[in-house]
């Protein structure tokens, strides 16, 4: 059976790093698979054979050794079994052939592409995120999926959480980063290790973002006339609020023929889901604040009807959105944070403590289960619980119709 050895070529030039490669012997047969991983002596246990681990770099690079060594033994073995008369060149040939054409980087820059063409440009900023956040763990070093054993998952796992990230945000990472690594495996680029099983990828209650009826009725009270931007946010934030909880988004591309007859009707960016909004007075007013001839949207935000332009538009006015919110949230009660996620968990709390059924409080987020309204909702206060009142439930539930 042929047998692999890893070891580094020192550089010829004095202070320039090696380079490592593969050793392999066979029949006699002396042949080299040399990498792209370079190494000064000082760096190498040449008694182990291994890397010595200064820092994350050096681990991730030993990584790759390790999965090397690993693909190429099972090539020997299974080659072994089927003939004993071959070659190293036949066991480099089928090295290479397992060796993937796509790096990380590529592979999920390819799926970022697909979800923009297909129009899912919220779920391809998510998975540009994750890229993101790969990319600085690896310190901007780029390798091929064949890397992503268990032990690399679970070191970048313990590289988020040393950063301070939230267990649902790293948990987030890791299912988009499963995601790709499995559409990879499905290409037959590299092979189903399942390397995510010893990590979190589930979804904890997180510290609910809705804020009360009094928060609200600051907001309203408050006088911003100094400040048109926080005018705009603020209204933007009260809009929402009474539009049922209506994302950022959706306000954003409203256009005027949305409204017919005294509603609102649109779809859901996120979901296609058609819904109709009565609009009340509060609603009204805002809208005739803000309403201009000259574009067809309800809200001066986006100035052209391009896709790609408007997008990035769009994305542009959300990080200015949030940042006006978090300079409102100071002019408030203290221990208030306001953001573009607030107005629809509030609506959905709010609702609830009035006693508006779930069932109906879903319908009129247009979510497909109960489940993810479940989401939005704070934990019901004691006071409700001992002392039921029903307020005001025709009120809430004439919007839905």
């Amino acid at each position: 059976m042929a047998t692999v050895k890893v070891k580094l070529r020192p550089s010829t030039v004095p202070g320039k790093a090696g380079t490592i490669y593969y050793q392999l012997t066979h029949l006699r047969q002396v042949k080299q698979i040399t990498t792209k991983i370079h190494l000064h002596p000082q760096d190498w246990d040449s008694n182990k054979a291994q890397i010595i681990f200064t820092d994350s770099t050096s681990y991730l690079l030993q990584c790759k050794i390790d999965r090397d060594l690993d693909r190429l033994k099972k090539i020997i073995y299974k080659i072994d079994a089927e003939c004993a008369n071959y070659t190293v060149n036949e066991i480099i040939e089928k090295f290479y052939q397992t060796t993937a054409d796509y790096s990380i980087t590529d592979f999920f820059t390819q799926q970022i592409q697909k979800l923009k063409n297909d129009n899912r440009r919220g779920t391809a900023r998510n998975y540009s995120k994750t890229l993101k956040s790969l990319k600085a763990f690896m310190k901007n070093t780029d390798s091929t999926f064949n890397i992503v054993t268990e032990q690399f998952v679970e070191s970048y796992n313990t590289f988020l959480i040393q950063r301070g990230v939230v267990r649902n945000t790293i948990s987030f990472y890791m299912r988009i980063f499963r995601s790709v690594y499995n559409k990879a495996v499905t290409q037959k680029i590299i092979e189903q290790t399942f390397p995510f099983k010893n990590v979190y990828t589930g979804v904890d209650r997180t510290r609910k973002r809705a804020v009360t009826e009094t928060v609200i009725s600051q907001l309203l009270s408050i006088d911003l006339k100094k400040s048109k931007a926080l005018q705009f946010a603020r209204d933007l934030f009260i809009f929402s609020f009474y539009a049922r909880g209506m994302a950022f988004v959706d306000i954003v591309y409203l256009k005027k023929s949305n409204i017919q007859n005294g509603y609102i009707t649109y779809v859901r960016h996120k979901t296609g889901q058609e819904l109709t909004i009565r609009i009340e007075t509060r609603l009204q007013n805002i809208i005739n604040q803000y309403e201009k001839k000259d574009s067809p949207y309800l809200f001066p935000i986006l100035n052209t009807e391009d896709e790609n332009k408007a997008y990035s538009q769009y994305e542009i006015a959300l990080n200015y959105y949030n940042r006006q919110l978090k300079r409102l949230s100071k002019l408030l009660e203290p221990n208030i944070n306001l953001s573009s996620y607030t107005p629809r968990h509030t609506w959905a709390t709010t609702a609830r403590n009035k006693n508006v059924p779930l069932s109906i409080i879903s319908a009129g987020m247009g979510h497909s289960s109960e489940k993810t309204t479940l989401i939005y909702l704070t934990k019901i206060d004691n006071s409700i619980i001992d002392e039921p009142k029903i307020r005001k439930q025709s009120q809430w539930q004439s919007q839905l119709q």
